[in-house]
């Protein structure tokens, strides 16, 4: 239309003619000043489109946002883990939905159980997780999660099988990252801490929690959503779907998982409409302490599992110690004693290594060819 009106404004300037705005105002139906406007001249400047700092990612973030139980919170701080500047959340979300990189899943809502500060923690399994590093190498794992009932805390626990002691392991790393024990813990049936026969928990898990001053209880089975909070803590894991393939060994995934448990408790819970972070400081106060470190310490002292890599190398608390190589993709078992790291394999010791500061440690032993 615009284009039209220009045109018959320029025959009529060639014509020497004045034109009548009210006249071609009426014929085009518009205003009399968008002619007059025109007439003299106006240019309607062109739109640039901007450019978004999420273009460069754009085929990536299609690939991760629909990669099987990711979501659009964990791929967002994944690529804000690589890259500072690409904006806000509101911002990424609202270019996933510009360009129609996903499309949205319905959720079923379950009533919430809510309990008083100290009052309840809720842990379970997220099962036979597996992940690829940078280098090929395939990682079988589980994570414990754990999830005070009043402020939403959560731990995520790395923990490469589900036995009693991993168990026991694991709470301890959460009731340390908590700052104590709260009144009850919730579970469901899980083997290695209930008896099959008789569906209650066995006598080692009974006497854990003696030592650690808590009570012990199942949820209901008919009614799993009782374990709602952990189970909402489960959905988190899947902010770890997108770097499947990005890291280089057992340590760094192990950050990764620390570091989702502080990401996710520095966000605003939508339960609660706070920070987990913020409300801990009230619930700590009603978490009972820790028994001493004799009895914690008994509960630690035990052959852990650890695959060889192909460096030959196993990970122990952010060091590495050799083993021989025809260990490599094998399972051993590890134990610390005496400021020294046993390495076993079955029954059968393999190495001993002094536990030192050192990034790297091996025995010359363990590169020779008969090892091979």
């Amino acid at each position: 239309m615009i284009e039209i009106i220009k045109a018959e404004l320029n025959i009529l300037r060639c014509l020497n003619m004045k034109p009548n705005y009210s006249g071609l105002a009426r014929k085009y139906g518009v205003s009399r000043q968008t002619i007059s406007k025109y007439d003299k001249g106006f240019e309607k400047k062109e739109t640039r489109k901007r450019k978004s700092k999420l273009d460069k990612y754009r085929e990536e973030i299609e690939e991760k946002i629909n990669l099987a139980g990711a979501t659009i919170i964990g791929v967002y701080k994944y690529f804000y883990s690589k890259d500072k500047t690409i904006g806000t959340r509101s911002n990424f979300d609202y270019y996933i939905r510009k360009h129609k990189l996903r499309s949205k899943n319905k959720s079923v809502v379950h009533p919430r159980y809510e309990t008083k500060p100290g009052e309840q923690l809720q842990f379970d399994f997220k099962e036979d997780i597996t992940m690829t590093s940078k280098n090929g190498e395939i990682f079988k794992f589980n994570i414990l999660t754990t999830t005070l009932g009043y402020s939403r805390m959560h731990k995520f626990t790395y923990s490469k099988s589900k036995t009693k002691e991993d168990v026991f392991r694991c709470l301890i790393e959460a009731f340390k990252y908590y700052g104590g024990t709260p009144k009850r813990l919730l579970t469901d049936n899980m083997s290695s801490i209930v008896n099959v026969k008789t569906k209650k928990f066995t006598e080692e898990f009974r006497q854990f929690a003696k030592d650690f001053n808590f009570i012990p209880e199942k949820c209901n089975v008919r009614s799993p959503q009782t374990k709602g909070k952990v189970e909402s803590a489960n959905r988190f894991i899947s902010r770890l779907v997108p770097y499947n393939n990005e890291f280089e060994n057992e340590e760094e995934l192990i950050e990764i998982i620390n570091r989702l448990s502080d990401e996710v408790n520095n966000e605003i819970n939508q339960t609660t409409s706070v920070k987990p972070i913020m409300l801990i400081k009230k619930e700590k106060e009603h978490l009972s302490p820790l028994p001493n470190k004799e009895i914690i310490e008994s509960y630690l002292n035990y052959m852990k599992p650890t695959t060889v890599h192909n460096d030959s190398m196993i990970y122990y608390k952010g060091k590495r110690y050799s083993a021989a190589h025809k260990f490599i993709n094998k399972t051993l078992k590890v134990r610390k004693l005496d400021n020294k790291l046993y390495i076993y394999n079955n029954t059968d010791l393999i190495r001993i290594h002094p536990l030192t500061q050192k990034i790297i440690n091996y025995h010359e032993d363990d590169y020779k060819k008969n090892n091979s």
